[in-house]
């Protein structure tokens, strides 16, 4: 979602401050600017489109100053223009802020009924009027920022920047993340560690409904009743902001590439492969009375989870459910106590997500939160906290993430067959060491990229897209159809490979090519039934399957080969070419890969 960056520098503080938006890129955004004050005054560079655009205005019409705040804006409240940019400015004081402000129609309606004007569409402007009016009233600036935030619904991270104050900055957060970074006779504001890293490595996360204000001397935090909190200083290795795409032509190529490492990292953090067994202290969790799982996740996560429901019932033989997070709470399903809630998100900051665990706290038995941030809202709120170890995802479309969450769930379920007494020391070595073959089996699925890239350019002409599978592998299809609508915007479903029959075999035709996912297991034969279904309606069929599904033929226009995978672990290997049709057919269209239209990397609003 949207990123905020905050200097209290000693220098030129504009260069500095697009330096760290550039770093938070990979959040999506349409528009960009930085308010600095020069002199106690107040300047601000705006642009819609990309930090290139900013970058020519700054370079065109220099801000001085070395005090200052920006911004990267997805549009929620206003169509992408530069008036609709932030920062949002209202008479002295300037605001960024990441989120949306639920009743801002109501606050809006008050300020104009007092006279005061608009110039901007967003639910931000509602927020610097708010303290604008506040100041006019004789408040300081920190009493103005601080009176304004009891009046504001819904979620945010807000930073102010005050004129005629350039030792000053007001942060807040309720919802969305927040970071504070410590220098040396500087500050620093951003919305991760991955925009501070490179000024300090020396973080500060603000809590849930934490207030703070800003001098180069340093911050003083209060918590949501408003008392002085003490949080700690954490220390980030520096490496945390040295992304790059190193020799690949994108971040989200880059990352598909990684996932032999990281998920080589996850094993070995939650498992002993040379010993055959799963590490019960890494993991925490403690599955043996309970009564069932909740598995609640959203986009990428929630297919994550789907695949996850195989293995804890077929291996732990408890029940599963699945929730997406956005229905969760509003479903409000009955809760026993004994279950073991268990929410999956790649940020940590999902807004969803982190609502879903809140409304299931005091309810559910145990909270497990599985994530890419150890140090994220959903994590500090669970009992246990689970790292996937996938290591900054930089492009919008997850890759590595889901794959990491594939593997610690899939060492969760074996711990719970463990304690339930569902898997001897022998069954379980066996799995281990399926796992462990996993790297070597998606490094060889790489290999096969060539061919999946001339199938996707071939799909890049399509309209409309199917994707089939049968059991692990029906998750595997709708996450390649949401790859391919999130980064070709062409239309793209997955249906479970038998579900064909009963209504979307009308809309085979010869332009649409269906894409199947078939390893040759025990369900291969009736998946080639279903896929001579659409080849006898004209379908442009691609197989992916491994070589004895090669070998059984089936007269497919295209087959992918993939190496063979146990069932277990069929899922990491075909989440391989399941990407990969997506990102090579975006490639193939011209879309933008990494940042793809109307998406956003952490979605901190619902």
């Amino acid at each position: 979602m949207c990123g905020i960056v905050g200097i209290l520098g000693q220098g030129e503080v504009a260069p500095r401050l697009l330096a760290a938006l550039k770093r938070l890129e990979y959040r999506g955004y349409d528009s960009a600017g930085i308010a600095t004050l020069d002199g106690g005054r107040l300047q601000m560079r705006r642009a819609v489109g990309k930090l290139s655009a900013l970058a020519e205005r700054i370079a065109a019409d220099p801000p001085g100053g070395s005090i200052g705040i920006g911004h990267t804006r997805w549009a929620t409240h206003g169509a992408p223009s530069e008036t609709n940019a932030h920062p949002q400015r209202a008479g002295r004081v300037a605001v960024v802020h990441n989120g949306i402000i639920e009743n801002f129609a109501e606050l809006r309606a008050e300020l104009m009924a007092e006279g005061r004007a608009f110039a901007s569409q967003t639910d931000t402007e509602v927020i610097a009027q708010l303290c604008d009016r506040e100041l006019a009233a004789g408040a300081s600036p920190e009493a103005a920022a601080l009176a304004v935030l009891p009046r504001l619904e819904g979620a945010f991270a807000i930073a102010f920047l005050f004129e005629g104050h350039d030792d000053l900055i007001v942060a807040a957060r309720r919802g969305s993340p927040l970071a504070i970074g410590h220098g040396e006779g500087e500050m620093f504001l951003g919305s991760d560690a991955i925009a501070l890293a490179p000024m300090t490595g020396r973080i500060t996360y603000l809590e849930e409904g934490d207030s703070a204000i800003l001098t180069r001397a340093g911050a003083v935090i209060r918590d949501a009743a408003g008392r002085p909190a003490d949080r700690p200083v954490r220390i980030v290795s520096p490496e945390t902001a040295l992304v790059d795409k190193g020799n690949h032509r994108h971040f989200m190529l880059k990352e598909i590439h990684e996932q032999p490492v990281v998920v080589t990292q996850a094993l070995g953090h939650y498992a002993d492969p040379a010993a055959g067994r799963v590490a019960a202290a890494a993991l925490g969790a403690d599955f043996g009375d309970a009564d069932r799982i909740l598995l609640v996740a959203c986009g990428t996560g929630h297919y994550a989870c789907h695949v996850a429901k195989y293995w804890f019932e077929r291996i732990a033989r408890i029940p599963v459910e699945i929730d997406i997070a956005s229905e969760f709470r509003y479903r409000d399903p009955p809760l026993s106590g004994r279950e073991v809630a268990i929410f999956v998100s790649q940020s940590g900051e999902t807004a969803d997500t982190l609502a879903a665990l809140r409304h299931a706290r005091g309810r559910a038995g145990r909270i497990l939160a599985v994530v890419n941030n150890i140090e994220s809202s959903i994590a500090r709120e669970a009992d246990i906290a689970l790292p996937i170890l996938a290591g900054p995802e930089i492009s919008v479309a997850s890759t590595k993430a889901f794959t990491c969450q594939l593997m610690v769930l899939a060492m969760l379920a074996i711990l719970a067959g463990r304690q339930r007494g569902r898997l001897d020391a022998a069954a379980e070595a066996r799995l281990v060491t399926q796992l462990a073959h996993v790297p070597g089996a998606m490094n060889r699925a790489l290999s096969a990229e060539p061919a999946i890239a001339a199938a996707a350019g071939a799909i890049s002409h399509a309209r409309d897209v199917l994707f089939l599978g049968r059991g692990a592998m029906y998750p595997l299809a709708l996450e390649g159809a949401l790859k391919l609508k999130e980064l070709s915007y062409i239309h793209a479903e997955g249906y479970a490979a038998g579900e064909m029959k009963h209504g979307p075999i009308a809309l085979i035709d010869g332009t649409v090519p269906v894409i199947v996912l078939a390893p040759g297991d025990g369900v291969f034969a009736k998946t080639l039934s279903n896929m001579q279904e659409v080849m006898a309606r004209g379908a442009r069929v691609i197989l992916i399957t491994d070589a004895a599904g090669a070998a059984a033929g089936g007269g497919a226009e295209t087959v992918i080969t993939m190496p063979p995978a146990d069932p277990f672990v069929a899922p990491f290997v075909y989440a391989i070419p399941a990407q990969l049709i997506a990102y090579h057919a975006a490639v193939a269209k011209g879309t933008d890969v990494d940042q793809p239209r109307n998406l956003a990397k952490s979605v901190t609003v619902e």
